[in-house]
């Protein structure tokens, strides 16, 4: 499976009480769990920055990538990317393939 790193930023009407996060987050990955099965999650991080939270997993392909993307952009981020991620050593043999 291909690793992804998922970049969100939460609206402001999610963001103003801290408190009930924790349940929103709870009803994001359920929703997740339904729609993408084969993914797995690999690390989740709260940011300090132009993103809210970062998260690290592995799905089977851009698509299953793009509904996680679409189901936190439903849920209230205001931006939501996953970006694919290619292992460092990886990435040193397809330079050497060139």
């Amino acid at each position: 499976m291909a690793t992804y790193i998922l970049m969100t930023k939460l609206s402001t009407d999610l963001t103003k009480d801290i408190k009930e996060r924790e349940s929103i987050g709870k009803r994001w990955k359920e929703q997740v769990k339904k729609s993408c099965p084969h993914v797995k999650f690999i690390a989740h991080y709260a940011l300090l920055g132009p993103y809210d939270f970062m998260d690290i997993y592995e799905a089977p392909g851009e698509e299953e990538a793009a509904k996680i993307s679409m189901i936190s952009l439903a849920n209230g981020a205001t931006k939501a990317e996953s970006w694919t991620a290619i292992p460092y050593n990886r990435f040193l043999e397809l330079v050497e393939e060139l």
